[in-house]
């Protein structure tokens, strides 16, 4: 199942609006076992667009990030 069928599930379950963050969340706190974040990689289905739009918006935030302690 796709990240966003889930979190459409989830939507239908608790009646209300779901964020990918929170289906995440979610996802990880049923599991039994810890899990890492990156057992999802594969399961989000993106567009190239979609990347290149994720990569800019990251390298964005990176260009204004300074660590606190040279802040």
């Amino acid at each position: 199942m796709m990240l966003s069928e889930y979190a459409g599930r989830l939507q239908a379950k608790l009646k209300r609006p779901v964020s990918m963050n929170e289906a995440i969340k979610h996802l990880a706190h049923q599991q039994r076992e810890p899990q890492r974040i990156s057992d999802l990689a594969g399961s989000w289905r993106v567009s190239d667009e979609e990347v290149e739009e994720i990569r800019e918006g990251l390298r964005r935030v990176w260009e204004r990030w300074t660590p606190k302690q040279y802040a």
